[in-house]
């Protein structure tokens, strides 16, 4: 089977964390607004389950301005803290997507080194959102090979080749709008999600909710403290998108993510002469392009130009896939044994979850000459990863109604919100957060961490900016203006 485009590269862009997923079915009895009180804890499901992690499930409105019409199901989970003198509400968390599961999240977040302050200080929700997982999930009916081929289309060399892709895009966006679960995707958007977690904070009887979100989490923070200004307690953003979330600019980003962040891989495998990938950085990029050549001819093993790009931006997430990037960039080089990427048990569903919000959301171009003007201009700009990243995509083809506007980020409500972002982030280039943070304006206080990749809180370590993080949600107090941290060693 040829495979186009790596579906690592897919869950690379959803999520800091990947976590498991399943199927729920659809609850249809009409509720009222939750009253406080109204979830009941019990264990979590097989594969959700974690120490100390409890879960229930509350009923949400399809529609919310239906408030009493169908009902769908929220899959949610509660790790509590274990000092309840010194706990002062609940965390809301969400770990990136669209399309990626919550629910073991807040288990997640505490063995990767979440403060026991923190935990301390809160009850750490998670949930999966509505069309995902646990929750009431949506479906396009993707076929295995469909699923293998991800989201992000083929690399587009010429405009024949944005030509050629539209057919298969336009397939995916029938069978999302003709599956079993359609009746979903005209309110499968992050406005509701964001009102399904007030519903949450109802449930929770809390007046106020705090929240921790990375990567798409960064963009349903946004909208939700948007939404719902004074019902936000501290709102922390990690790795963020721009104010215009997940749209067209977002998806041609990812472009320039991968040209911010290159440069210290190049440094890195100049470095470890035993990869013979190049002695300076200069060479190791010529290797790139030499290497993706030789693929788009005569692809080996399986891989092609296309998926070679993916898997090397997938690996661009963490400092910690660097070796493992190198050793894979020789094999391809010397003829060496080649990994086999696996699909994901909820393959389907992720990328199905995706498609809806994403789509959904907002608007994308309706021809394709816009498609292959896009293509044209950043696979100059951003020739590594430009000709795919731009091309078209199943959301050219979704049903041009739209239930409500894109929500429009601004700077009207509390000050009250702690950005996070690394300069040389590949998924949420800075870029995209440095317009969300002009979006905010007085609300909101970014603090930029000198190093590349994807996340920022817990998981990469700089002291700085977790001192930030950890210091606003157990005090309130954020740094008096931004804040530039510098670069640490690796420990």
């Amino acid at each position: 089977m040829r495979r186009s485009l790596s579906l690592a590269l897919t869950a690379a862009a959803l999520a800091v964390t990947a976590l498991p997923a399943s199927v729920s079915s659809a609850a249809t009895t009409p509720t009222a607004i939750p009253t406080p009180g109204a979830l009941e804890w019990g264990p979590c499901p097989e594969g959700a389950d974690a120490p100390r992690l409890e879960c229930s499930t509350l009923d949400v409105p399809l529609d919310h301005r239906r408030p009493n019409g169908r009902q769908i199901e929220i899959a949610v989970s509660r790790l509590a803290s274990e000092k309840p003198a010194q706990r002062r509400g609940v965390l809301l968390t969400n770990p990136g997507g669209p399309g990626g599961s919550g629910l073991t999240y807040p288990a997640v977040l505490a063995a990767s080194g979440l403060p026991r302050e923190v935990l301390d200080s809160y009850d750490i929700i998670g949930f999966d959102p509505r069309g995902v997982g646990r929750s009431t999930p949506v479906t396009c009916d993707l076929t295995r090979e469909q699923q293998w081929r991800g989201n992000f289309p083929p690399y587009a060399h010429t405009a024949a080749d944005v030509t050629r892709e539209a057919p298969y895009a336009r397939r995916i966006a029938g069978q999302c709008v003709g599956s079993r679960t359609a009746w979903m995707l005209p309110h499968t958007t992050t406005a509701n999600t964001a009102r399904d977690m007030d519903r949450l904070r109802v449930a929770l009887g809390e007046p106020k909710l705090s929240y921790l979100g990375a990567s798409y989490g960064s963009y349903l923070g946004a909208v939700y403290t948007t939404l719902f200004p004074r019902r936000g307690d501290r709102i922390v953003l990690d790795s963020n998108l721009g104010p215009g979330g997940y749209d067209v600019t977002a998806m041609r980003l990812f472009a320039r993510g991968m040209r911010d962040r290159f440069p210290d891989f190049a440094a890195f495998a100049a470095g470890h002469p035993e990869y013979g990938l190049g002695s300076t950085p200069e060479q190791v990029t010529a290797t790139f392009y030499e290497l993706v050549e030789r693929l788009d001819a005569k692809p080996v093993q399986g891989f092609d130009g296309t998926l070679f790009r993916g898997h090397t931006f997938e690996k661009l997430y963490a400092d910690v896939s660097l070796p493992e990037l190198a050793t894979f960039w020789k094999a391809v080089d010397t003829g060496g044994r080649l990994p086999l990427p696996e699909l994901p048990a909820n393959a389907e569903n992720l990328l199905s979850a995706r498609f809806a919000v994403v789509c959904g959301d907002t608007r994308w171009p309706g021809t394709i000459r816009e498609y292959q003007r896009n293509a044209a201009v950043d696979r100059l700009r951003y020739p590594m990863l430009g000709g795919s990243t731009a091309s078209v995509n199943p959301c050219a083809f979704w049903p041009r109604e739209r239930t409500e506007p894109p929500v429009r980020i601004t700077g009207r409500g509390p000050s009250n919100v702690l950005m996070l972002q690394n300069e040389r982030d590949p998924g949420t280039p800075l870029a995209g957060a440095r317009e969300l943070r002009r979006a905010f304006g007085g609300r909101a206080t970014m603090v930029t961490v000198d190093q590349g990749g994807h996340g920022v809180y817990p998981y990469a370590g700089n002291s700085c900016a977790d001192d930030a993080a950890t210091t606003f949600l157990t005090t309130g107090e954020r740094p008096a203006r931004d804040l530039a941290c510098a670069a640490e060693p690796v420990k």
